[in-house]
């Protein structure tokens, strides 16, 4: 089974309390729609992380968010095919990939295609005290024109899109962040993925970074909640 939820900031209690409910096994996938924060403190404390998702029985499938370092730039990482697309691997996790913005993905039988990354307004905290933050966090020009060659190449048709952030017609407004200004949002990636979803002919979006859930058209908004891809 191909199952998916939400932001999970390095805390992966309710993936195991699922797999011990679902009795999952290693050929079952969860898609973490970004933010899965397996990549963000560096050091000892990912380690463990990486440690305790490897242990479980299931496959971890992670877009990028604006939460976590891109796996390309981490020593250690390396290009594998997996159901088609390019993901980002290290030999000591099999089970914990990462995938690649703009690749395909046969998920049981489902093209999926893949579009992380985000804006953070936290940037400045994170800056200040010294947590991470990375430059990178959203597609660059040449993700983007990538992104749209490999929608060039399906017609732009896919079954599934996988994004960490929304298109900006869908953004869930009701639980933006009171004190936050957000005409100094910057939204580029939700205004490039507006217009992707303008011409894209889809069966259905999922999307996370707003903690919280909710479903408009054909779009859903994971947080703490799973579900199976394509449902």
């Amino acid at each position: 089974m191909i199952y998916i939820t939400g932001d999970t900031h390095g805390e992966f209690g309710r993936i195991e309390a699922f797999c011990r409910r679902f009795g999952t096994c290693r050929e079952d996938v969860m898609v973490i729609l970004g933010d899965a924060g397996i990549n963000f403190s560096g050091g000892i404390r990912d380690m463990r992380k990486k440690e305790f998702l490897e242990a479980l029985p299931i496959t971890v499938f992670a877009i990028h968010g604006n939460h976590e370092r891109r796996p390309q730039a981490i020593e250690g990482y390396q290009e594998k095919v997996w159901r088609g697309g390019v993901v980002y691997q290290e030999e000591e996790y099999p089970s914990l990939l990462f995938a690649k913005d703009g690749e395909v993905f046969d998920l049981d039988g489902k093209q999926a295609i893949v579009m992380g990354g985000a804006y953070s307004i936290d940037k400045m905290v994170r800056l200040m005290y010294g947590y991470g933050w990375w430059p990178d966090e959203q597609p660059s020009e040449e993700v983007k024109r990538y992104v749209e060659r490999r929608l060039d190449g399906l017609g732009w048709k896919v079954d599934v899109v996988l994004s960490h952030t929304v298109p900006l017609k869908y953004e869930p407004m009701e639980v933006f962040m009171a004190g936050v200004d957000q005409s100094k949002v910057d939204k580029s990636t939700e205004e490039w993925l507006d217009g992707i979803e303008d011409r894209l002919d889809y069966g259905k979006w999922y999307c996370g970074h707003y903690h919280t859930e909710k479903r408009i058209d054909k779009l859903e908004i994971m947080f703490e909640n799973f579900g199976v891809v394509g449902d």
